[in-house]
């Protein structure tokens, strides 16, 4: 597979680089959208973005993987960016996709991180593929749901999508359209819910390359409309088609024990499924723990 490269900028974009925008086409013809940052010549590090969330979502201070020599790859899932929308698509089909991708870039063993929404797919490839990780992180993600009480500590709006996307998942896509839709105001996106936030995620907003970096990814995820965000919901509402506590590979997981979006219960249940799972609940942080704290996540987990 020859991956090729292609970007394009809106007027309100910041100038990213040419390999910002690369695709590969998957074996069953499907288009995968990926970018790289970084050490080319670093430990590989297959980065999972939130939701929605495209290969945009990355570390704000590029500097910081090159001074730890890491090579970020950033993939955007099926349904955002540049990446081909598979209907029916479950966790499950996720590591093969990356796997592919993986060959593309001639990377035999890697360690994959999931942020957020990313968390589950994160713990799908350590499922999968034991053989191809070194490890697994899963940061500020959830855990499966399998009750409305696994949902305690969310917001009211959250717990309701939930519930729609289990019960009736056609109505979810155009509710997004018209109530959550990334693409109308990607600023005014980002800064939904600001004063819901914990502290620590409002100063993670107040600097001025993080607000940047959403903007450019939030408008990016929405690039083929909402599907990808809207069937996102709809596999965390079900259950994950695996058990964590069948995951072999090394994994860690982080959690900010302030987190407005994710609590950080479902950490907790997360962190006591997965076998010898190195669990870190951080005080005095929030849900955008991955960008305040990717330094600290980085040497902890020995991936420089």
């Amino acid at each position: 597979m020859q991956a090729k490269a292609f970007v394009t900028h809106g007027p309100h974009q910041s100038a990213l680089p040419s390999n910002a925008g690369a695709t590969i086409r998957l074996r069953d013809g499907r288009q995968l959208g990926y970018a790289e940052w970084g050490d080319r010549a670093g430990w590989p590090v297959f980065y999972f973005h939130g939701m929605p969330g495209s290969r945009l979502e990355r570390c704000p201070d590029l500097s910081l993987l090159d001074r730890l020599g890491i090579r970020l790859v950033t993939v955007d899932r099926p349904g955002y960016g540049l990446s081909t929308f598979l209907p029916g698509r479950r966790f499950l089909d996720w590591p093969a996709d990356v796997a592919q991708l993986a060959d593309a870039l001639g990377v035999q063993r890697f360690t994959a991180v999931g942020v957020s929404g990313g968390g589950p797919h994160a713990a799908a490839c350590a499922y999968l593929l034991p053989d191809r990780l070194r490890d697994v992180v899963i940061v500020s993600s959830p855990c499966p749901v399998s009750s409305w009480g696994s949902t305690a500590g969310m917001g009211l709006l959250q717990r309701l999508a939930l519930v729609l996307a289990r019960l009736s998942p056609v109505l979810l896509r155009p509710l997004i359209w018209l109530v959550s839709n990334p693409a109308r105001d990607p600023m005014a996106f980002t800064m939904a819910g600001y004063d819901r936030l914990a502290p620590a995620d409002r100063r993670v907003l107040a600097r001025p390359e993080v607000r940047t970096m959403f903007v450019e990814d939030f408008r990016e995820s929405a690039r083929q409309g909402v599907r990808g965000y809207a069937h996102d919901i709809s596999l965390l509402a079900r259950p994950w088609g695996f058990r964590p506590e069948d995951i072999a590979v090394p994994a860690s997981l982080w959690h900010g024990v302030d987190d407005t979006i994710v609590p950080v219960t479902m950490g907790g249940r997360l962190a006591e499924a997965i076998p010898r799972c190195r669990a870190h609940f951080l005080p005095d942080a929030g849900h955008f723990l991955a960008l305040d704290h990717l330094e600290d996540i980085l040497q902890a987990e020995d991936l420089a």
